[in-house]
């Protein structure tokens, strides 16, 4: 199902003229450099962004030319990783302006904190780069909408990190759907229980040597430095992070939404807290989530748990939908099983680069998958090719917003998805953005 479902999602769920624009003419190779040669530069590299690096130089004829974090000291360590396993120098930015402002550099991939994702995006497309970002696209639901402004506007290239549908057995478990195969799909359940401890409350210190904090905060508003927030713990933290469901969740709001084949919905409710830990995180450790669309007559359950628990169909983050004839659990990013029937009869099964129920060799997806579907689209300028365009990152980012301003509201919000803002409730609306710092912030026009 290469392309029908997403495409039907896409139109669906995009506001007019933000949707899919027509694919331009391939472009000419020397657009690249020497022998089509892409240019990429990694932003945030402490984490997530040395996979991005792995994936990049997996590609054929593409070269990971610079890394930028505001972070000197882990800069020079990747570097010296880099240099030894790929025997290559590479450059070194502590400002990811200065990464857009080099001609030399073609596409960018982000990987750091989230509330610098929107923002790199369209400075990015406004440089004329493409871009891969990791998930979740955005913080908050408004700077999304800006994301994807930008990218049609620049007319650039953006794929969003949700690899999963760059995977063949998951793309296969959606086309069993599309076709009926557990009848009428009608709930999808996502699940993010991963193992959270206690990250204590370290307090108040000397920022370190080598950190370009101002950076680090960037569009967020500055507050005095604390090892809470940097570099892994500011997931839970309102200013930076959008707790679970806005990290790992966003694989499974994008494939509850994928699944349904549905955008954002028109009620919302969440109830959860902080049940294990007095320690220093802000977000809830344990969320509940429910998603409801009256008019499609569909419902999204979202579960995030952070400890001891129980698998729910051998899975503890993946997806579960519910149909009037079975049940089709996703664990993970690249397998699936069915089930029919009363007797939870096993039925057909999947799972990349092995065989399947189906008797069908998928060969293999996830990150380097991923990238090679971003690099061909650069190659070819065509974004209608992307498993994961900006309109995902938007609201499949925008879904978990959604259910995280329903717990901080702590009532049931009803939503227009056409208008992006609730209806009437004032209070509701100011978390679909914040208060940006000087100089970092998001334009209303992009």
């Amino acid at each position: 199902m290469k392309s029908s479902s997403r495409r039907s999602f896409i139109k669906k769920t995009a506001v007019a003229g933000t949707g899919i624009v027509a694919a331009p003419t391939i472009v000419s190779a020397n657009v690249f450099g020497a022998n089509d040669r892409i240019n990429a530069a990694v932003l945030g590299v402490n984490g997530r962004g040395k996979s991005h690096i792995k994936s990049l130089m997996n590609q054929d004829n593409v070269r990971v030319a610079t890394l930028c974090d505001p972070d000197m000291n882990v800069l020079k360590d990747r570097q010296k990783e880099f240099k030894e396993t790929y025997d290559k120098k590479v450059s070194l930015e502590q400002d990811l302006r200065k990464v857009f402002d080099d001609k030399d550099i073609d596409v960018v991939s982000i990987a750091s904190p989230n509330h610098w994702h929107a923002l790199s995006v369209i400075w990015a497309c406004q440089a004329g780069k493409d871009v891969y970002v990791e998930k979740p696209g955005s913080h908050n639901i408004w700077e999304g909408r800006k994301m994807v402004e930008a990218a049609n506007k620049y007319d650039r290239i953006v794929q969003h990190g949700v690899q999963l549908r760059s995977s063949p057995a998951i793309n296969e478990a959606i086309q069993l759907m599309r076709d009926g195969y557990i009848g009428r799909v009608y709930m999808s359940r996502g699940l993010v229980f991963r193992w959270r401890p206690d990250i204590g409350d370290k307090g108040l210190s000397q920022v370190p040597e080598g950190l370009d904090y101002d950076l680090w905060t960037g569009p967020a508003q500055k507050e005095p430095f604390t090892e809470n927030l940097v570099h892994y713990n500011w997931h839970w933290h309102w200013d930076y992070g959008n707790g679970d469901v806005g990290n790992q969740g966003i694989h499974e709001t994008d494939l509850c939404m994928w699944g349904l084949d549905v955008g954002l919905p028109s009620e919302i409710t969440a109830m959860g807290g902080k049940f294990l830990w007095n320690d220093s995180k802000e977000t809830p450790e344990v969320l509940t989530s429910v998603y409801k669309y009256p008019e499609e007559n569909k419902i999204i359950q979202f579960e995030v748990r952070p400890w001891c628990t129980n698998t729910e169909g051998g899975a503890t983050v993946g997806n579960i939908f519910y149909g009037d004839k079975g049940v089709l659990v996703v664990d993970g990013y690249d397998k699936y099983k069915t089930y029919l029937g009363k007797d939870r009869t096993p039925g057909k099964s999947g799972e990349d680069g092995g065989e399947s129920g189906t008797g069908m060799d998928r060969g293999n997806g996830g990150t380097d998958g991923h990238f090679a579907n971003f690099i061909e689209a650069v190659r070819k300028h065509d974004k209608s090719i992307l498993n994961g365009p900006v309109e995902t990152a938007h609201l499949s980012s925008g879904l978990a917003h959604l259910g995280n301003i329903a717990y901080r509201t702590g009532r049931v919000l009803n939503f227009d998805p056409k208008t992006e803002k609730f209806i009437n409730d004032a209070e509701a609306d100011t978390y679909l953005t914040r208060d940006y710092r000087e100089g970092f912030e998001v334009p209303e026009n992009v």
